[in-house]
Formats: C-alpha cells, structure tokens, sequence
C-alpha cells in the first residue's frame, strides 16, 4: 500500500494561523491582566505573518492538495487576504471597548484567531467534509464570542439562540450534503460537478440542493432564515457583533461560491429560481422592518439581510460578471459594516454603549469630521452615487439584467429607496437636531486614524474601483 504524502505547501497560511494560536494561547495563560496587551500584538504579528505567507506561496495556477479536498487560487488569496486586513481592524477598533467593560481577555483574540482559520479553511474547501470542518470552527468560535460577557443575562440568551438554529442550520447543511454524497459517490466538489453534468436532474437531487440552499441562506442570513441575525448582533458585545457582521459573511460567501459554483453550477437553472426568492424575500424585509428599528445595531442588523439579498443577485446570476460582482459587494459591504459598528465603538464608553439613534444626535457638532465618516457610511449603505455603495449595487443590477431578470433588478432599485429612509434618518439626527451630552470622544489616535481611513475609503473606491473589481475579475475566473 502506498501512501501518498500531501503538499502542505499551499496550506501553509492555515498550518500557520494554527500554530500561532496555539502559540498565543499558551503565552496568555502566563500573563497577568494588566500584560494584555502582548497578547493583542503577537495576534496583530500573526495576522501579517499570515498574510505575508500567503502571498509567497501563491501560484496564478490553482494548487488542488489533500487528495483535492482542498485547493489555494485566486479566490482564496484575495478573500485571505481581505479577511486578514478585516480581522486587523477589528482587533483596532474592539481593544479600548473591550478594556473599558473588562472584557480584553486573550480569549477574545484566540477565538478571533482560530474563527479567521475556519473563514480561511472554507475559502479554500473543495470537499464537503472541508466546507463542514471549516463551518463548525468559525461557528464554534463565533458562539463562544457572544457569550464573552458572562454576566450579561442579553449576551448569555443571544449565544443560546445563536447556538440552537446555529446547530440546526449546520445539521440542514449537513443532510443535504449527504444526500448529493449519496447520488454522485464523492465528497469532492470538482468529482461532484463532473457527476451532476453527467447524470440527470431527479427529485432526489433537488431534495438534497434544497437543505444545502437552506442551510447556506441560514449562514448568511437570508430571509426567511434570518431570525437569529437582529437578537445576536443586538445581545453580543459590539466588538463581537462587529466581528460577526463582517468575518462570518466573507466565510459564507466563499461557501456559496464553492458548494453553487463549482459543486453545483450543473444544476444552475434550480437554483437560481431559489436564491431570486431569497433575495426579494431579504430585500423587501430588511429594508422595511429596519425602518421601524430605534437600536442602531438591530438597525444595522435588518440591514445587513438586504444587502445579504444584493449579494444574492449577484450569484444567482450565474455568470462570470455575477460573480465578480457579487463579491465586489461582499467586500465592500464589510468595509461598510466595519465602519458603521466601528462608530457605534468609538461614541460607546465606559458603562455607556451607543446603540441607539439618538445617541448620534448633534454629532456634527461635537466632532464634525467623524460625522463626516458616518455620513459616508450611511451614504455608501444606501447606494447615493459618489460613494462605492453606488457602484456596488449597479455592478449586481447590471449582471441581473444581463441575464434577463429585469423585474428583480426594478423591485431591488425600490426597496433601495425605501431603506434609504433609515439610513438617511441617521444623518438628519447627526447634523440637524441638538447633542443631548457633552461627554468627551474617543481619542485613541489609532482608531481615530483607522476609522478615517475606513469612511474615506467610501469615496476613494467610487473614483478608483477599477483595481478591487479586476480583483474580483481575476478571483472568479474560470467559472
């Protein structure tokens, strides 16, 4: 019996991320409280190490390993990439909420850590025991994340929920996953592809396509599967919600793309009729539910399912130009959701947390450049040209016309001016009513520098978003 040794080669990002959490969580037992802040820089060295091994084991050729379970290409590049600079910048935006709540724990960037390496293992599955292995990871991760304050009673409930249709969104995934084992004979999606062309379409098949599009709309939090979504971004600690609204949405787009695109781009004409209901249905009810929210993070929340349908249109789309846009607005939705919870950190403090509208009012006053920043954030969320928002959303409704779905494209473009209601909404309290407070704002220069980096880059990518779109090009190609 000969035994086949893998080329670790590409996986050298994850054998790294996963020694340097390990490392770092041995490292924190021996520190005290007050030495934290190794642990806060040695998870900020991995992340560029990380990165940096990425990029010197990348090959413009896609580098299938472990028996082809597992492959390195450009998608996985440019998503690793993105979801180092994210994770980054949420660590940036999250150490001062944390130490003023005690809450900067080295359990926060462990579980960040090893969260990042299961967004990183399903960017690059290409077997369902992968995809699987990745998901429970991050979502292990992420369950424990929301928990992070255990004397919140809000906290504890919010992770008890997200647990429980957590687990039975992964058993649907899981069941439909079996279902196809059990029609094509493999767990490898390439193997998988190349049966479903082969064969023919039967109501098994579909059977086992629908759990997979409901489990995978769970993930993503697609209505009507979104219920989970406004009670953990409401009951988590906001760094925690900001790591969810933005790591967890990268990974669950990389597991569409893997399990529809490559694994079930055979059966593209079923499919497609299920995500178009997905995305009107997340469209239509985000935008209209979020209007009636006073709490800006369940706000944030309603609205993070209309633009998971945006996403959405992109992919069902099915082409090459779908694709690339559908992921072009991914990324530039995570850049937005970074910013808008990165604001709510910056105004919150110690025993005070800025969730709710009225907490922004008269902020033009009190800091006029940062409710500049905000400004642009909601600006880009609703679409107002001159922010990448913009452009974002016209990429999508461009490749949903192509491909002769108008009436999506028109229905979409009219939520967008509903929901445009409750983004606006937040502008008006910051520029045009009276601050009820005079409490002093943040002053950490880094996150200062950080989150204007962040608003600025709403406008930077409208007028140069040629280089992140030929990115996105490149990361779908070949589908």
């Amino acid at each position: 019996m000969n035994i086949v040794i893998p080329d670790f080669a590409p996986a050298a990002p994850e054998i790294f991320v996963l020694a340097a959490g390990c490392v770092i969580l041995v490292a924190d037992l021996f520190l005290k409280d007050a030495q934290r802040d190794v642990t806060y820089w040695l998870t900020q060295i991995s992340l560029v190490g990380a990165l940096l091994i990425t990029w010197a084991v990348y090959d413009p050729r896609a580098q299938p390993t472990f028996g082809g379970s597992y492959v390195a290409d450009h998608l996985a590049m440019v998503l690793k990439s993105f979801v180092y600079l994210v994770t980054a910048t949420t660590f940036v935006y999250s150490r001062d909420y944390l130490k003023e709540r005690d809450l900067f724990k080295g359990e926060y960037c462990v579980l960040g850590l090893f969260g990042m390496l299961g967004t990183m293992v399903m960017i690059s599955a290409h077997s369902f025991i992968t995809i699987y292995l990745g998901l429970e990871l991050l979502s292990l991760c992420l369950y424990a994340m929301v928990a992070l304050d255990r004397d919140s009673d809000q906290a504890s409930e919010a992770a008890m929920k997200y647990f429980v249709l957590g687990a039975i969104a992964s058993g649907m995934l899981l069941y439909g996953m079996s279902i196809l084992y059990g029609l094509t004979g493999s767990l490898v999606i390439p193997e998988v592809a190349r049966e479903l062309v082969a064969g023919e379409v039967n109501v098994a098949l579909l059977f086992g396509l629908s759990f997979v599009i409901v489990g995978l709309a769970f993930k993503l939090g697609a209505a009507p599967f979104h219920m989970w979504l406004p009670d953990v971004y409401h009951g988590a600690p906001t760094s925690v919600t900001l790591y969810i609204g933005t790591i967890s949405k990268v990974a669950a787009f990389a597991m569409f793309m893997r399990l529809l695109a490559d694994g079930l781009g055979g059966l593209q004409s079923d499919w497609q009729g299920m995500l178009a209901l997905l995305a009107a249905l997340s469209i239509g009810l985000g935008n209209v539910v979020a209007i009636a929210q006073s709490n800006l993070k369940r706000m944030l929340a309603y609205s993070a399912i209309s633009h998971v349908g945006f996403v959405l249109l992109g992919i069902l789309a099915g082409t090459r130009q779908g694709y690339a846009a559908a992921m072009f607005y991914m990324l530039v939705y995570s850049l937005m959701a970074l910013g808008a919870f990165g604001m709510i950190l910056w105004l919150s403090e110690r025993g005070f947390e800025a969730e709710n509208l009225d907490d922004f009012k008269g902020l033009s006053a009190r800091s006029p450049w940062f409710a500049f920043m905000m400004l642009l954030l909601m600006f880009a969320m609703t679409g107002v040209p001159l922010t990448v928002g913009f452009y974002a959303k016209l990429s999508v409704l461009q490749a949903v016309i192509q491909v002769d779905m108008v009436w999506l494209a028109v229905y979409a473009v009219v939520f967008s001016i509903v929901g445009a209601f409750y983004y606006l909404r937040v502008v008006w309290f910051m520029y045009f009513t009276e601050a009820e407070t005079d409490r002093p704002l943040s002053s950490n220069p880094v996150m200062n520098v950080a989150l204007s980096i962040n608003g600025l880059s709403m406008l930077g990518l409208f007028l140069f978003p040629g280089g992140l779109m030929s990115l996105c090009a490149m990361a779908v190609g070949g589908r």
